[in-house]
């Protein structure tokens, strides 16, 4: 089957801005499934999860002692967490729209990256700074795509993603970035490319596609309600994680064809 318009337009686009945006991707009964399921397990805290105070980024919890020290910021390991979020993970809907964007039938999801439920709660929640992806990961290609569901309403004042376009298919020299693999502000050339970049509004049930190469960062929780993502990572069969590495720890998943 040849792609319509519409896909070629889409998969055009994410090749030139590392990115697409698919508005209400998820159907409703499904996405009110994960939203009850995932607060199910916020209140109490089911493991395993990652807390704000993990991180150590800016407005970050000091320590588990500390004020918001037990606000999560990941709950992990979405895939095998509940059904609910393997079909979504799995399904048709994600399925069909990865493998237009990679132009290959052999997709997998990673069970070692993302895959998680990402979290911000007012008040406590940190800023992500300006990163790409695949530079904490290892694969034979930098080409890989992740897919970020918003389980709610993403904007500006309650910390959505923010992406620079075209950044994937820039070379980014090692001293423009600091120790922890972040951008340095502090450069000229890095302040014009940070000045390019769209923040990412997101209505409840849409999906956000985004190159692991992409330079994207998100800001705190300034509002009263809890945002809540969900965020799976794929890949090629001819693009295999490298052995021996956190890549590699886990078995990637075979997406079938409904």
């Amino acid at each position: 089957m040849q792609p319509n318009g519409s896909e070629t337009g889409s998969s055009d686009q994410f090749r030139r801005d590392g990115y697409l945006v698919v508005p209400g991707l998820c159907p409703e009964d499904q996405l009110a499934e994960m939203r009850a399921c995932t607060l199910a397990h916020l209140k109490p805290v089911l493991g395993p999860a990652e807390f704000e105070a993990d991180l150590g980024y800016r407005g970050a919890p000091a320590g588990p002692g500390e004020p918001g020290g037990e606000i999560p910021r990941r709950l992990l390991h979405a895939y095998s967490r509940d059904k609910v979020f393997c079909r979504w993970a799995t399904g048709q809907l994600v399925g069909d729209q990865i493998r237009r964007l990679f132009g290959r039938e052999d997709v997998y999801l990673s069970q070692c990256h993302h895959n998680c439920i990402m979290t911000k709660y007012p008040r406590h929640s940190s800023a992500t700074l300006w990163h790409q992806d695949i530079r904490y990961w290892s694969f034979d290609r930098p080409e890989l795509i992740s897919v970020w569901l918003a389980l709610g309403r993403e904007t500006p004042e309650n910390g959505a993603l923010k992406i620079i376009p075209g950044s994937h298919r820039l070379n980014v020299e090692q001293g423009r970035l600091d120790s922890a693999l972040f951008l340095r502000t502090d450069l000229e050339q890095n302040q014009v490319m940070i000045g390019q970049a769209k923040s990412l509004e997101l209505g409840p049930g849409d999906v956000l596609f985004f190159h692991c190469r992409s330079f994207h960062a998100a800001g705190m929780n300034l509002t009263d309600t809890l945002k809540m993502s969900l965020v799976f990572t794929y890949y090629t069969g001819d693009n295999n994680p490298i052995s021996r590495t956190r890549s590699a720890r886990l078995p990637g998943i075979p997406l079938t064809q409904g």
